[in-house]
């Protein structure tokens, strides 16, 4: 009888301690993505691309800015509408002598940024601001592009483009005038906190150097520790990247966060672990093959049980094993065209949700957009997959990598 009752009792206790272990479970099941921040390094305020394919520009800017703060020369704020001006030039000038097999868009790399920078120098945000010359705060590209698209494309097509008395061509000089009505025309001289400047004297007295900054990449298809140009329709310039492994190229953005550097990031945000939580505040690649996900302490019945569908809708809420792909499945992305170039961002910062996953603090340029006003986190595993290229400072690269890279 003693016994009986022992049981009993042990029943009654076992209940609400089942019941509070469930809480627990479905507390944590409901707490979404909890961040915790490991290395943040400073950088100036988001600002918002709006209805511009001007990625790059902003990112790139954005880099420099943060360059400038890591150097100890301050706040500064460029100019994006000017680098757009000059760019769009240069842009176009190819588009013609090529007779149109360079395009002529609204996108870039970062190669972009440096280039303009280095050729024409920069100029502060107050002198050529997004929208002005349309009585707006902030760009609207649509009508520019349909003016200019048409020039272009006409000029690259024709076989006897007629030229002033100086031998430029009047095709290139009507499509400037175009960008100097919509973006503002770009100023020779000008004063800045008491000193004057040109765009390139303004651009000297920074410190920037365009020679500082390499880009790195991580495919299979060049041989590694060659340089090649990444074939995306926007490197029309046909800028050269450092190719690396892709363990590499993940060890080399750690270092350079861990170092105090920034990194430029041009990545693919067309997939679905982008666009499912990007609003809320991060992006992820989820372990939709949860037999052979790295499960990192999850409960295995709970995720083996699930499809790849419920995988992904539930990474759309909270944190779970993510995919660490394969160099050959990077490349097939890439080849497949599953992976394109159509965005790129800075990364500031290192952080870890509740499981253990780790992720880049990454500002982007859509202005104050989602759960944390601009920026998100986005996890190593997808940086992993959808790198197309970083930009860092060569300096950000271990004496080692530099030798096998052939950088001094």
């Amino acid at each position: 009888m003693r016994k009986l009752f022992v049981l009993f009792a042990a029943a009654l206790v076992s209940v609400p301690m089942m019941a509070q272990e469930a809480n627990k479970s479905e507390n944590k099941d409901n707490e979404g993505y909890k961040f915790t921040i490991v290395k943040e390094l400073p950088v100036t305020p988001v600002k918002n691309q709006a209805k511009a394919g001007t990625c790059w520009d902003y990112a790139g800017t954005a880099f420099l800015e943060a360059e400038l703060l890591r150097m100890g020369k301050g706040e500064y704020d460029f100019s994006e509408m000017y680098t757009a001006h000059v760019d769009y030039q240069d842009r176009a000038m190819a588009a013609i002598r090529t007779h149109g097999d360079i395009s002529f868009s609204q996108g870039g790399c970062f190669g972009d940024v440096l280039h303009c920078m280095e050729k024409y120098g920069l100029v502060p945000e107050e002198l050529m601001r997004p929208g002005a010359m349309y009585r707006d705060s902030l760009s609207n590209h649509s009508e520019l592009s349909a003016m200019t698209n048409p020039m272009v494309k006409a000029a690259a097509g024709s076989g006897n483009l007629q030229s002033d008395s100086s031998y430029q061509l009047l095709a290139l000089k009507a499509i400037k005038a175009v960008h100097d009505v919509y973006l503002g025309v770009p100023p020779e001289r000008f004063t800045y906190k008491g000193k004057q400047y040109t765009p390139k004297s303004f651009y000297e007295s920074t410190g920037l150097k365009a020679s500082d900054y390499v880009q790195i990449t991580a495919f299979l298809h060049y041989p590694t520790y060659s340089t090649f140009a990444v074939e995306s329709p926007d490197n029309w310039r046909h800028d050269l990247s450092y190719n690396v492994t892709l363990d590499e190229l993940m060890a080399i953005t750690d270092r350079a966060i861990e170092q105090g550097y920034p990194v430029g990031w041009d990545s693919d945000v067309s997939e679905q672990g982008f666009r499912a939580g990007s609003r809320k505040g991060f992006c992820v690649l989820p372990a939709t093959d949860a037999k052979e996900a790295n499960l990192q302490g999850s409960d295995m019945a709970h995720w083996t049980g699930m499809s790849a569908k419920d995988i992904q809708e539930e990474a759309a809420n909270r944190p779970t094993p993510q995919r660490w792909v394969t160099p050959e499945e990077r490349q097939l992305g890439w080849d497949n065209h599953e992976t394109n170039d159509d965005h790129l961002m800075l990364i500031y910062g290192t952080a870890k949700d509740q499981l253990g996953n780790e992720y880049y603090m990454v500002k982007n340029s859509w202005g104050a957009y989602g759960e944390y006003k601009g920026m998100f986190f986005a996890s190593k595993a997808y940086f992993r997959y959808k790198t197309i290229t970083i930009l860092i400072h060569k300096d950000a690269l271990s004496k080692e990598m530099k030798k096998k890279l052939g950088i001094k």
